[in-house]
Order: C-alpha cells, then structure tokens, then sequence
C-alpha cells in the first residue's frame, strides 16, 4: 500500500537514483527499528541440500554490493542473493544505463557488472546481522579476456565461499562483452570442471560443502538447453538459474527506450523464461534443482514456473513494479 503510493515519485526520479535512494532508505528504516519482518508462514522448501524457509528469493542484480542484505531480507524473503561481484571494483557502463519501460512492464540495463569489488562485499557481508540463505552471484571482470575468465571466477569462488550458502556462476549477462560465449560447449565444459574441482577443494578445506548454480541466459536454441543440461549434469552442478535478462525487444521496440542496448527484464520476458524452464526441467528430470527468474509480475507468474519445473523462483522487475507486495503474495500462493 505504502509503495504504491510512493512509486509514482521514484518514477520521476532517475531510475539509477531511484534505485540507490530505495536501498538507502530500507537500510535507514531498518537501522532505525521501522522496518519489521514480514514473516510468511510457510513450509520449508528443501532444495540443493538447504532448507528455504520460503520459496521465493530475491534476484542478484538488486543488492550487487551485499549493502542491503537484512533490510530486504526483512521484506519477507526466502532467501537473498547479491551481486554480481568481481575480483576487482568496476564501474560498470557509462550512464544512462538503466531504462523503465512502463507501459511493458519492463527495464532494460546495461549495468556492466559495475561493483565495489569481491573485497567490499565480503567485508559488507561480514558485517551484516543476516543469517538466512544468502546466494552470491560471481563473474569476471570486463577487461579479463575470455580466455582467462575462469581465473576470474575462481578467484572470487575462493574469496566468497566460507560467507556463501550457495554461490551462483553468471555466464549470462549481455552486458559484458562476450560472457556469453561461456556457455558454449567448449567454454562451458572447461569452465565447469574447473569449478567443480576447486569447490570439491574446498569443501574439504572449510568443512562444509557450498552448493554451486549456474544462471543461464534466456536467449538459447533448444539445441543448446540440451547441450548445456547435459553439461551440468556430467559435472554435478548443484542448481541452475533460469534465466537472465534478455537481447530480444520483440512487443517493445516501438516503446520510449524501447531499443535501448542491454538485458531486457520484467513482463515480457515471461513466457521465455518459463519455456527455458520447461525445456531444462524436460532434460534434467529432477536430478538437478531449477530455479525459476525472468519476468514474475505476479503470484501466478511464479505458480507458472513451478508447475514448469522450478522449486524455486526469483524476483526483481516485478519488485520495481509492485514493491513488497509482490513478495508477500508469491510466498502466500506457493506456501498454501
């Protein structure tokens, strides 16, 4: 009710602005002891050896630095992930770089992984009183060439593991130039027997075994589902995430910003990402656990990817959109 109220004012703001000047204020209300826990009844949901007290998760990409993790957390979430982070600070994309498309129910950004820094988001994370299920979201930086990606993410698997419940791999951002070529065959395979073995290392190294994901892009062929699926399973990956933003503007094009480079999320990406979904769910057949993003406006949006084949689901756009509501509801309708 309160953010239906304020979101016409945030929407005259800069959508970049708006979005440092949300986080902002929850950190300041929840500090301030006015921004109590939504507390959703809800049986837990046991998914890659976890127990998520609900199903329903915030997104990366909201939280990239790990700043706002108990004040989101508090708007009734099942569990936070944050990021994207990389080995090394960057600021991303030039300005403007991020675009609200009202009339689709849709943003489109061109963030660029920008980010204080693996460092920074430890040391946030370290300093957060938040002891639910936090998944941290790790990429390269923009200027590690393609060929040495995978150091880059080995470098931050190794720094974020002893602060993570699960960490997830992100291989399909548009906006850095050629991650996506790491979900090819070859790349992929490399990439993924690389992280198996350090998580394998390191599990025996901490005493506790961190879960990895894989978030994949909305813009695939099936013949590429398939052979990613098989990929995931032959190296035991614990989850993945679908899906990420996507390239395509088909119903937006002719709308302000509308053909504006980067990921396009939020309403029309819905269906897409459902049907990645139930593609996935077809090969993987339950061996290993989806969980369900792109384009969740409603409580039913979400229903629709869990009876695609997702035990999870993921939220963002639709955040922007309906505010905390949105959480409330979901997490209603899947727990009932």
């Amino acid at each position: 009710m309160m953010y239906s109220l304020l979101r016409p004012l945030l929407f005259l703001l800069d959508p970049e602005t708006a979005h440092t000047l949300t986080l902002d204020t929850l950190n300041l209300l929840k500090k301030a002891g006015l921004l109590p826990d939504r507390v959703i009844r809800c049986q837990p949901v046991r998914v890659m050896g976890l127990d998520f007290p609900n199903p329903v998760g915030l997104a990366a990409g909201l939280d990239k630095n790990g700043a706002c993790i108990r004040a989101l957390a508090a708007l009734g979430f099942g569990f936070i992930e944050v990021g994207t982070v990389t080995p090394r600070p960057q600021a991303g994309n030039p300005r403007p770089r991020l675009f609200r498309l009202p009339q689709a129910g849709a943003i489109i950004n061109r963030m660029g992984f920008n980010n204080a820094g693996v460092d920074q988001l430890i040391k946030n994370v370290r300093q957060s009183d938040y002891r639910g299920i936090l998944g941290i979201n790790i990429g390269k930086n923009a200027d590690t060439p393609l060929q040495n990606a995978v150091d880059d993410y080995l470098i931050c698997l190794r720094k974020v593991y002893p602060y993570a419940s699960y960490i997830t791999v992100n291989i399909s951002s548009p906006n850095t130039q050629q991650l996506r070529q790491l979900q090819n065959e070859t790349e992929l395979a490399h990439l993924l027997s690389m992280l198996k073995t350090e998580q394998t290392r390191l599990s025996e190294q901490h005493g506790r075994y961190i879960p990895l994901a894989v978030k994949l892009a909305p813009d695939l062929e099936s013949g590429q589902i398939a052979v990613i699926a098989s990929l995931l399973l032959k190296h035991h990956m614990d989850a993945v995430i679908a899906t990420n933003t996507t390239t395509a503007r088909a119903g937006v094009e002719h709308l302000p910003h509308g053909n504006e480079k980067g990921g396009l999320s939020g309403a029309p990406l819905t269906e897409r990402s459902t049907a990645v979904i139930h593609q996935l769910a077809s090969h993987l057949q339950r061996a290993i656990p989806i969980i369900g993003a792109g384009g969740i406006m409603t409580a039913s949006d979400a229903q629709s990817k869990i009876g695609a084949g997702a035990s999870l689901v993921q939220l963002y756009s639709g955040l922007i959109y309906r505010g905390p509501d949105l959480v409330t509801e979901t997490a209603t309708l899947l727990c009932s």
